[in-house]
């Protein structure tokens, strides 16, 4: 047998390039069909939780109610004597959940007063001159007023004390 002188022409090596960069462009023609569903599928995915997020935060918005207060009359009382005689005069506000609370403590304010008068005559200037004395008075005095008014009956919700007036003389 007879050997065939062996070829090289130009049109075999251009046939291989072609399959080669046909094989490349391809892979390349998938992966930025990959990329781009990706991209797409983060934005979504971004823009979905930013439109959640925007709800919820309205829907707390509007769920929040305005604060309700109701301011007490002035309350001037005898300290417990350390070194000699000395009084608290002091402007109370409560902040409670609703209205209705407040028509129940409008409804009972002899006793809400005769509470909070027991419990600043109780305390003396040292214990209450403070800020850490105040805060701990606010919360006994939230905390006395929101006993029940009657037995079995149900507590009122004082959610905060504050004080409007403060002075120890």
């Amino acid at each position: 047998m007879a050997s065939r002188p062996i070829k090289h022409d130009k049109d075999s090596r251009e046939v291989k390039v072609e399959q080669k960069s046909s094989k490349s462009s391809k892979l390349k023609l998938i992966l930025a069909i990959a990329s781009a569903v990706l991209l797409l599928g983060a934005g979504g995915g971004g823009a979905a939780w930013y439109f959640v997020q925007a709800q919820d935060g309205a829907t707390a918005a509007a769920k929040q109610k305005p604060p309700v207060f109701i301011a007490l009359e002035t309350f001037t009382v005898n300290l417990q004597p350390e070194h000699s005689d000395q009084h608290l005069q002091t402007n109370l506000t409560f902040r409670v959940a609703d209205t209705g609370a407040v028509d129940l403590i409008k409804l009972h304010m002899p006793v809400v007063r005769n509470r909070i008068l027991l419990l600043l005559s109780s305390k003396t200037a040292s214990q209450i001159a403070t800020v850490e004395g105040k805060k701990k008075l606010a919360t006994e005095l939230a905390a006395e007023v929101n006993h029940p008014f009657a037995e079995g009956g149900t507590s009122q919700t004082v959610e905060s004390v504050l004080f409007t007036s403060f002075v120890i003389q």
